[in-house]
C-alpha cells in the first residue's frame, strides 16, 4: 500500500526533485503483479529487477528496511509487505509497471487490487519451501481474473534449494501448462550455470551477477542432467505445439522449433492461458535476473494483446473495451490511498484512450465530474510527473474523490467496469480511545482507512454500544490501529468485543408495584398490579385489562413507558429483556397525589419484582456458520465445532477437494475461529457467519457470563 510517514508524503508530493518520463505506446508497456506466499521473495525480486535495470544503485533488503517497495513505517518495522506498491521503470525501450503485493492473507485485498491492474501475474515460489497455500491462492486469483501467469522460482542459492523438486511439484499441482524456460545446472550440489531453453545457451555468473556465456552441460558435468535437458526441451516443444495447428504439425513431423517460434509460441500460449513459463532466479546474488528481464520483454503480453475488458454503459449494455489509444478515455481506479496531509491518492489503470493531466472525466459510479490534476508514475515513494498516460498504462492521480473500484470515463462514452470481489471481514475487535475526547478523531481516521482498504469495516454495535473494527485477521487490525496512530495521531486499544446477551422469563407471575411517598405537601402515589408472561417478541408487548377505573386511562401510557424503560436492563446481568408480555390488570390511584411519574415508578417496581419471580434466564446469540475446508481437514473442523458447543447440521462437497460444513454455533465461541481455521487449513479455509436467533445459556456458564457482562451499560 502506498502509505508513508508525514515527512515522506510531503517529500513525495512537494519537495522532491521532479522527473519526467516519456509517453509510452501500449505495445511498449508491461504490467506485472508480483504475488505468492508470504516469504517467497516477491519484494526481494522487485529489488533485484530494479537494480539490474539500473534504476537503483544499491540492492535494497526488506530485513534492513532499505527496499524500494517496502517503505511504509509499519512495513519497515514488521519486515513484511502490508500493501501493494508500484514500481514503474524504463528498461530496453519498455515501461514496466511492477506491482509488489503482500503475501500475508490478512492483506488479501492488496493482492486482488494488484492483480486487477496487471496483465501478467508473476508468482514467486521458494526453491526451498516449494508450493504453498499462497502460491495456489495467487494462481487461482490470476485465473479468476483472466490474467496470464509466470512462475519464478526464487532463492536458488539457498543450501536447501531443490529446483527440480519444485518444478515437479508445480507440474503436479497446476498441470501440463507449466513450462520450464530457465533451469539451473547442478554439479556437486552447487549451481554451476543456468540454461535458457529458448536460446539453448548456458550462462554462469560472476560475483556481481553479470552473465558469462559458457558451454552447455555435457555428460562430464552430469550424465543425469544431459538427459534431463533433452526432456525439458521436449516439454517446452510440446507446450509450444499446443498453441497453433502449424506448430503442432511441425512437432509431429519431428522438426525442431526455431527460437522465434518458441518465443512466439510461449507468448501466445501465455495470452491464451495454456502456458505458464517457469524461470529461476536468486535475488541475493542476481543470478538469472538478466534473463528474467529479457523474458519480460519477449514473453509477457502487452496490454493490447490481452482479452478485452467488459464494461457497462448507462443502459447496462455490455461493451468490450479494447486497449486502444484512439478510443474514448476510460480508466479504472484499482487502489486509493488516503493521507491527512495530501488528501486522497488514486492508482489508476488506463483501459482505453488517453488520460491527460489537468483534464476532466466522469465518475461513472457517482455521475459527477472529476477534475484530474497532476499525474504521476511511482517507483516506491519516488514520483515522476507525466503529462498523460495512454491505454494500458498505470498512473497515480492526487486529490480526486473517486474510490476504489470507480470508473473514470470520457463524457463521449460513459462506461463502468465491474467491481472487484473482496473477501468479507471475518475477525473483529472493539476499539476504544486511550485518551478521552479522541472519539471523533478515531471516526475520521477510520473513514480514511476503510476508503483505502475495502476489507476493513468500522461500525457501532447497537447492542453493546462498542465501536467494532473488522478485517481479515489479527495482524490486519493491528496494522490498522498502528496507521491510525501514525497518520492521524490517535492511540487506541483493541479488545475482544462484548457479546450481546439477552434476558427473558420462563413462567407467568402476577406482582404488585406500589410507589407512595409523602413529603408534607403534594405526595406521590402510584399503584399497579401487572401480570408478566413469556411471549415471542423482541420488544415489550403491553396490554391492559383494568376494570372499574382502578387505574385511570390517562395513566396507562405512563405504566407502559415505565416498563419500556425497565426492559432495557434485566435483573440477572443488566442485559436487555426480550420475550416479555406485560398486562396491567389492577391498581389504585389518589385523586391528588397520583401522577404519571408515580405510575412509571410503580411499573418499574413491579417489573423488578416480577422478573425475579418469573424464573429469569440468560439468552445467548446463535449464528449460522458455513465453513468451506479442504477434505482432509473436515474431521478436525467438525471436532473443533463440537468443542465450541456447535451443532453440525450437514456437509456437502462444493468443489474439487473442498467441503462445506453447515453448523449453528454460539457467537461467544466464534471470536478466534478465523485464526483457528487459517492455522488448521493453512489458509485454504473460508467461512461466513450470521446471527439467526437467541437460545438459553447453559447453566454451567451462567455465573461466568453474568460476571463478564454486568459492566455493559
Amino acid at each position: 500500500m502506498f502509505v508513508c510517514s508525514v515527512n515522506a508524503v510531503n517529500n513525495l508530493l512537494c519537495n522532491e526533485e521532479k522527473f519526467t518520463m516519456k509517453e509510452y505506446d501500449v505495445k511498449k508497456v508491461r504490467n506485472i503483479a508480483l504475488a505468492g506466499h508470504n516469504g517467497s521473495g516477491k519484494t526481494s525480486l522487485a529489488e533485484a529487477l530494479l537494480y539490474k535495470a539500473g534504476i537503483t544503485d544499491r540492492l535494497g533488503k526488506t530485513a534492513d528496511g532499505t527496499s524500494v517497495c517496502d517503505y511504509d513505517p509499519e512495513e519497515i518495522k514488521r519486515k513484511i509487505s502490508i500493501g501493494t506498491s508500484l514500481a514503474s521503470f524504463e528498461y530496453n525501450d519498455l515501461k514496466i509497471n511492477l506491482l509488489d503485493t503482500p503475501g500475508l492473507f490478512d492483506f488479501a485485498a492488496e493482492m486482488i487490487e494488484g492483480i486487477r491492474a496487471a496483465d501478467t501475474v508473476m508468482i514467486t515460489v521458494s526453491a526451498k519451501s516449494g508450493v504453498k497455500v499462497g502460491t495456489r491462492k495467487a494462481y487461482d486469483e490470476a485465473n479468476a481474473q483472466g490474467k496470464s501467469t509466470m512462475f519464478v522460482i526464487t532463492k536458488t542459492d539457498d543450501k536447501d534449494a531443490n529446483f527440480f523438486n519444485v518444478l515437479t511439484e508445480l507440474k503436479t499441482v497446476f498441470g501440463p501448462t507449466v513450462c520450464p524456460v530457465v533451469v539451473p545446472v547442478i554439479s556437486g550440489g552447487q549451481i554451476v550455470s543456468y540454461v535458457n531453453l529458448i536460446e539453448m545457451k548456458a550462462y554462469k555468473y560472476d560475483a556481481k551477477g553479470n552473465p558469462i556465456e559458457t558451454d552447455m552441460p555435457t555428460a562430464e558435468i552430469s550424465e543425469k542432467f544431459e538427459y534431463r535437458i533433452e526432456g525439458l526441451v521436449a516439454a517446452v516443444s510440446e507446450a509450444v505445439a499446443e498453441t497453433s495447428d502449424e506448430l503442432m504439425e511441425k512437432f509431429f513431423e519431428g522438426e525442431p522449433f526455431t527460437q522465434d517460434e518458441l518465443i512466439d509460441g510461449i507468448h501466445n500460449g501465455m495470452n491464451k492461458g495454456i502456458i505458464t513459463p517457469v524461470v529461476c532466479t536468486s535475488a541475493s546474488d542476481l543470478t538469472g535476473i538478466d534473463m528474467l528481464l529479457k523474458e519480460i520483454g519477449l514473453l509477457l503480453p502487452a496490454p493490447d494483446e490481452v482479452y478485452s475488458a467488459e464494461a457497462y454503459n448507462p443502459a447496462k449494455d455490455v461493451l468490450e473495451i479494447q486497449s486502444n489509444v484512439s478510443d474514448p478515455m476510460s480508466a479504472y481506479v484499482f487502489k486509493t490511498i488516503a493521507d491527512p496531509f495530501v488528501g486522497k491518492m488514486s492508482m489508476i489503470r488506463v483501459m482505453s484512450g488517453k488520460l491527460n493531466a489537468n483534464s476532466e472525466a466522469v465518475n461513472s459510479a457517482t455521475g459527477n465530474n472529476e477534475r484530474i490534476g497532476k499525474l504521476y508514475t511511482l517507483c516506491g515513494k519516488k514520483q515522476t510527473e507525466v503529462s498523460c498516460a495512454q491505454a494500458g498504462d498505470i498512473v497515480v492521480a492526487s486529490k480526486i474523490t473517486a474510490n476504489t473500484g470507480d470508473t473514470l470515463s470520457d463524457v463521449s462514452r460513459i462506461v463502468e467496469f465491474a467491481p472487484m470481489t473482496f473477501p468479507n471481514p471475518c475477525y473483529s475487535m472493539a476499539v476504544k480511545a486511550k485518551a478521552q475526547g479522541d472519539e471523533a478523531k478515531i471516526s475520521a481516521g477510520m473513514q480514511r482507512l476503510t476508503e483505502e482498504d475495502p476489507t476493513l469495516t468500522y461500525t457501532q454495535d447497537e447492542n453493546t454500544k462498542e465501536q467494532i473494527l473488522s478485517g481479515l485477521g489479527e495482524q490486519h487490525l493491528e496494522v490498522a490501529a498502528a496507521k491510525l496512530k501514525g497518520k492521524f495521531g490517535v492511540d487506541v486499544n483493541l479488545t475482544v468485543p462484548k457479546v450481546a446477551y439477552r434476558e427473558t422469563i420462563r413462567k407467568k407471575v402476577k406482582v404488585e408495584g406500589k410507589h407512595k411517598k409523602q413529603s408534607g405537601g403534594h405526595g406521590q402515589y402510584g399503584h399497579v398490579w401487572i401480570e408478566f408472561e413469556p411471549c415471542v417478541s423482541d420488544s415489550l408487548v403491553f396490554e391492559e385489562k383494568v376494570f372499574g377505573g382502578a387505574v385511570p386511562k390517562n395513566y396507562f401510557p405512563a405504566v407502559q413507558k415505565g416498563l419500556e424503560d425497565s426492559v432495557k436492563k434485566g435483573v440477572l446481568a443488566g442485559c436487555p429483556v426480550v420475550g416479555l408480555k406485560a398486562i396491567l390488570v389492577d391498581g389504585s390511584y389518589h385523586p391528588v397525589d397520583s401522577s404519571e411519574m408515580a405510575f412509571k415508578t410503580a411499573a418499574s417496581i413491579a417489573y423488578k419484582e416480577g422478573l425475579r419471580q418469573a424464573d429469569p434466564v440468560m439468552l445467548e446469540p446463535i449464528g449460522e456458520l458455513k465453513v468451506s475446508v479442504p477434505d482432509e481437514n473436515t474431521g478436525d473442523v467438525m471436532g473443533e465445532l463440537n468443542k465450541r458447543r456447535g451443532r453440525v447440521l450437514g456437509m456437502e462437497p462444493v468443489s474439487n477437494g473442498i467441503t462445506m460444513i453447515q453448523a449453528e454455533v454460539p457467537m461467544r465461541e466464534m471470536h478466534d475461529f478465523a485464526m483457528y481455521l487459517r492455522q488448521t487449513t493453512r489458509g485454504m479455509g473460508s467461512f461466513s457467519f450470521e446471527f439467526v436467533r437467541y437460545e438459553q445459556l447453559p447453566a454451567n456458564l451462567l455465573a461466568e457470563v453474568i460476571s463478564a457482562v454486568s459492566s455493559i451499560e
